[in-house]
């Protein structure tokens, strides 16, 4: 278990550090189109163990979320959506779980495949995204930028998040 614990903190750390020191500074902008954010961080979070009790696993995301806010600038978004999907994080693992269950604690492609990886990572992210942009707008008014922050930040950021898998742990 400490193993595990300190695999953990380790991997939230580097994330952590790629998103603040290399990801912030990156501006996709052409022009008016400012509608690409790159976000790595939320993998970090679904990530984490899946029988890490769901207390531990809210006050971590809140605190995750909270660091990136501190160098954001934020005031709380990013801690607000972290938050959101650490919640929904066990209603997303129910709806895409195996048919023989979770036999190991780790939520890796190499645990169960590249497909349920992608399609788990692609609904964390997603839901992250849409919350992020939702509380960063705070208002129903600019519905349009939202949707397409959401949907062009997703698709960067997936493709970012699925080419760090590939380098990273290239069993697959």
């Amino acid at each position: 278990m400490n193993k595990l614990v300190s695999r953990n903190i380790i991997r939230i750390i580097f994330v952590l550090l790629i998103q603040l020191i290399l990801l912030k500074r990156i501006n996709l902008t052409f022009g008016d189109f400012n509608y690409v954010h790159l976000s790595i961080y939320p993998v970090a979070l679904a990530l984490l163990p899946y029988k890490m009790p769901r207390p531990l696993l809210i006050i971590a995301a809140f605190a995750v979320g909270f660091i990136v806010d501190i160098f954001y600038n934020s005031l709380g978004v990013h801690a607000g959506a972290c938050t959101f999907v650490a919640f929904f994080r066990y209603y997303i693992l129910n709806f895409i779980a195996p048919r023989d269950g979770y036999k190991k604690d780790a939520l890796t492609a190499y645990e169960y495949n590249i497909t349920w990886f992608l399609s788990y990572m692609a609904m964390f992210l997603f839901l992250h995204q849409f919350m992020l942009y939702s509380l960063e707008a705070f208002s129903p008014v600019y519905m349009k930028e939202i949707i397409l922050r959401t949907i062009f930040s997703f698709i960067a950021s997936l493709f970012l998040i699925t080419i760090g898998k590939l380098i990273f742990n290239p069993k697959y």
